[in-house]
């Protein structure tokens, strides 16, 4: 027999509960219990209670609601209704209201229940919280494990109509909490029988908490203060809900076993909380038929804001309970720069100001607060939009390219790890960059998760890529199933609407093309979702090849339905070739002009995002240091020298090296990508891994190296702006607008795998090329020569009218400040021959005398 049961207190949450009573007239404000008449023998069964006036003990308790019945469920605002079936053919309808701070119980017998007996019916009820064989104790004042007053027998009685009822009255402040409720039909002899639902269980009530809503998932909070939890997991068993009253609480104050009868539609569990009871943080338990071991309490992967709980491995991390502050967007504008005009800064966020050479406080040193502080930086530089590498949650172990969630930015990119505060400063740093006219792109990796997310323990079979052994096959996404590419858009729907984003970099973009098994689709659904969704279509999508596990890129046909630009590693790796005296010059030919060969396809040389270094590689100044056997796939050259060196030649040397990426990145059309820490020489020593990079020396950008290398991009910067007519154009140029040339103007040697020089005349078009600074009457075209041979070459310009001259706006061989200008110097004497050093380029403006 189930009633009674004994009451077990467990010290594990930090929970005070209020009063509760209960008997059969009204008791103090907890419980009220309420009939019409009894009679002698009702008397008799329930002699003892009426002193039951008594109190919760203010003990520590951790409730668990256990699912048992089969229940239809309507529900209203403050209403719902529960209908049973019973094992011998009855009905039961149970009704919950709130109202006046009070829960409502009530409860009818619609049919008969005891047929062909004579005797009457009895309620044998009882609370419970931590599950149905652990109730809590009537007897308060003294209760004890094996007190009598865990349940209460309470008479139905008839209404005015005529219907059997009980009405019990709780005080809001006990929920939630659930009722066990067994019937029993007592005969004349007083002997009873028990009467079950047909699934042969008791009737089991919450309060407090209702069925919820399937939809959005993870946690809502609706306007009355309500919290509607939803859980994607189709292979649990069960589900539990666990809820925690204290933020440094390793065990749960409350546990809600999710009923699949009331609880689940379709594979999503759910349930709706009151707003009244006082709990921190969230979780769930999920049990499946596979994994019969203890399970732990695993973090909701669409938590909006996370916790961290407990020490040591692996990582434990919990929803916060938490309505996401109404931030005060207003005056925030989004840039919303054409594809074209930007001009990208990629950092770390930590790494950006961490060191104490930024002169930040201690408290905003590598967060989003330490970046609003360097918003200088970036508009001396000249760009107008950065790229900030992953800010989710990731592994430390393995680096921010192996996140474990993706609806919340990381808390170390905040003081003291506060998660709501990080939140609040980031979206600071994006209003600030937007006031400034610089937009936010970050990079985000959906292809793979770190080892101790959560996803995988809630349903791997449709989370993750099955098979394999190794790291990465263990932790890939099955990213074009429904759920998981649910999950990515709302995700990034949710940094779009939230966080004002203006744009992403997916990272190893390639595997977002492979199906359930691992095989390549042509039409991956989750890449053509993005491209047309209504809110992602309208900010930048831009996809990376970079393979974090394997430190390399893939050369795929990215699918694009003209909306997704691309990082252009072929640019990277022809502009490496050549300056190091390996590449074909048409290849450099192909870059420059936007990378025809990529972007023919419907798209342009804006969706082609290049850089010559990134965040992992050897960064700028160690291009042109090392070259060992080890680093050949970088492509790079030490310019004479391994190392460091205080050779003169080989020094000048790097420095032209430098200079000449710097030129080829920013002349080529497309949007040129800079890399931290490589405006002032940062090195990693040689060394291409991602862990090896340093936190930005901030004093280094006061070295003579630094500051014409800075003061050289910016320049850059400005021209590229201001030339826009031909540096930054949207489509590719017409054949009519560029002339190619050979060192003596002859047609340059292109079947020639040993030239090492190539020009060319951009021609501009007179509607224009109006100049837009007023300095000049007239700005017409551009000649632009690179030469990446060991000896110089004597160049011949083409020829001008009579009143415009060639002036010389950049000659990367020669020394600082005169190797780049913006005035121009004009060649001597009307001359169109220039003699052109080593390992350089220049370039000329035709500009009226």
């Amino acid at each position: 027999m189930l009633l009674p049961m004994q009451s077990q207190c467990l010290s594990l949450g930090a929970l005070e509960l209020s009063k509760f009573s209960a008997s059969c007239c009204k008791y103090d404000k907890g419980v009220t219990c309420g009939f019409q008449k009894m009679d002698a023998k009702y008397k008799q069964v329930l002699s003892g209670l009426g002193k039951s006036v008594r109190r919760i003990s203010h003990e520590l308790h951790t409730w668990k609601a256990l699912a048992t019945s089969d229940v239809s469920v309507q529900t209203a605002e403050k209403v719902a209704i529960y209908r049973f079936r019973t094992e011998n053919g009855g009905q039961l309808k149970v009704l919950v209201r709130k109202n006046n701070k009070k829960y409502g119980v009530y409860v009818e017998v619609l049919s008969p229940l005891h047929s062909g007996r004579k005797g009457d019916l009895l309620m044998s009820w009882g609370l419970f919280r931590s599950n149905s064989e652990s109730f809590m104790p009537m007897d308060f004042e003294n209760s004890s494990a094996d007190s009598k007053y865990s349940t209460i027998d309470t008479p139905f009685v008839k209404d005015s109509s005529g219907r059997l009822v009980v009405e019990l009255d709780f005080d809001e402040s006990l929920a939630p909490f659930y009722i066990s409720v067994l019937l029993k039909s007592l005969g004349s002899d007083l002997e009873s029988s028990e009467i079950r639902s047909h699934r042969k269980t008791n009737f089991i009530v919450p309060v407090g908490f209702r069925s919820g809503r399937p939809t959005p998932l993870g946690l809502s909070i609706l306007a009355n203060g309500s919290m509607n939890f939803a859980f994607f997991s189709r292979n649990a068993e069960s589900v539990v809900l666990c809820l925690y009253a204290d933020t440094t609480a390793n065990k749960p104050a409350l546990e809600i076993d999710l009923d699949p009868y009331v609880n689940r539609s379709g594979d999503i569990w759910h349930v709706l909380l009151d707003g009244s009871v006082p709990f921190v943080r969230y979780g769930y338990r999920c049990k499946s038929n596979a994994d019969k071991k203890r399970q732990y309490v695993l973090l909701d992967p669409y938590a909006k804001l996370i916790e961290d709980f407990g020490s040591g491995l692996p990582r434990k991390s919990l929803g916060k309970l938490w309505k996401e502050s109404g931030f005060d967007w207003s005056g925030d504008m989004r840039p919303s720069l054409p594809m074209e005009k930007l001009i990208i800064y990629r950092l770390n966020v930590t790494r950006f100001t961490k060191d104490e050479s930024s002169k930040l406080p201690g408290e905003i040193v590598g967060t989003f607060a330490g970046i609003s502080e360097k918003v200088h930086h970036f508009k001396d530089l000249g760009v107008n939009a950065i790229l900030l590498e992953p800010i989710f949650p990731f592994d430390e172990q393995t680096g921010p390219y192996f996140p474990w969630h993706f609806f919340s930015p990381g808390s170390p990119y905040g003081p003291s790890g506060d998660s709501e505060f990080v939140v609040k400063l980031m979206k600071e740093m994006v209003k600030k960059l937007h006031l400034n006219g610089i937009e936010v792109l970050v990079e985000v990796v959906f292809t793979h998760t770190a080892e101790v997310a959560a996803l995988k323990q809630i349903d791997r079979s449709y989370y993750h890529v099955g098979g394999g052994e190794d790291l990465k096959s263990r932790n890939a996404l099955n990213c074009n199933h429904p759920i998981v590419q649910q999950l990515i858009l709302d995700s990034l729907r949710h940094w779009v609407i939230e966080y004002h984003i203006d744009g992403f970099c997916f990272i190893d973009a390639s595997s977002l093309m492979k199906g359930f098994h691992g095989e390549f689709l042509t039409r991956p659904p989750l890449v053509e979702a993005i491209a047309f969704d209504p809110l992602l279509s309208k900010v930048k999508i831009i996809a990376d090849s970079w393979d974090p596990h394997n430190m390399e890129t893939k050369d795929i046909s990215f699918p694009h339905w003209k909306r997704w630009a691309e990082i252009n590693s072929k640019f990277c790796n022809d502009v490496r070739n050549f300056l190091r005296g390996q590449g074909s010059i048409g290849n450099l030919a192909t870059r420059l002009c936007g990378s025809g060969n990529l972007f023919l396809d419907g798209r342009g040389p804006a969706f082609s995002f290049n850089f010559i270094s990134r965040n992992a590689g050897l960064p700028l100044v160690d291009l042109v240091c090392f070259s060992s056997s080890e680093l050949a796939s970088e492509l790079s050259w030490n310019c004479g020298e391994e190392g460091p060196t205080n050779k003169n030649a080989v020094l000048e040397r790097r420095l032209k090296q430098i200079r000449n990426y710097l030129f080829i990145l920013f002349i080529s059309l497309g949007v040129p990508v800079l890399n931290m820490g490589d405006e002032c020489g940062q090195s990693s020593g040689g060394s291409p891994a991602h862990a090896d990079r340093k936190p930005l020396d901030w004093n280094a950008l006061k070295s003579g190296f630094a500051i014409q290398t800075t003061k050289f991009i910016t320049f850059l910067s400005s021209l590229k702006m201001r030339r826009s007519d031909l540096l930054q154009n949207r489509n590719f140029w017409k054949e009519e607008n560029i002339e190619w040339h050979g060192s003596d103007g002859s047609p340059p040697r292109w079947d020639e795998p040993s030239c090492r020089f190539l020009a060319m005349t951009l021609k501009a078009d007179s509607k224009e090329s109006q100049p837009t600074s007023g300095l000049h009457e007239m700005i017409g075209d551009l000649f632009i020569a690179f030469n990446s041979a060991g000896r110089s070459e004597n160049i011949v310009l083409p020829p001008l009218t009579e009143d415009i001259a060639w002036f010389r706006l950049v000659d990367t061989s020669l020394p600082f400040p005169g190797f780049f200008t913006t005035d121009g110097v004009p060649l001597k004497d009307g001359s169109v021959t220039y003699e052109m050093k080593s390992h350089s380029c220049v370039l000329f403006e035709a500009r009226s005398l």
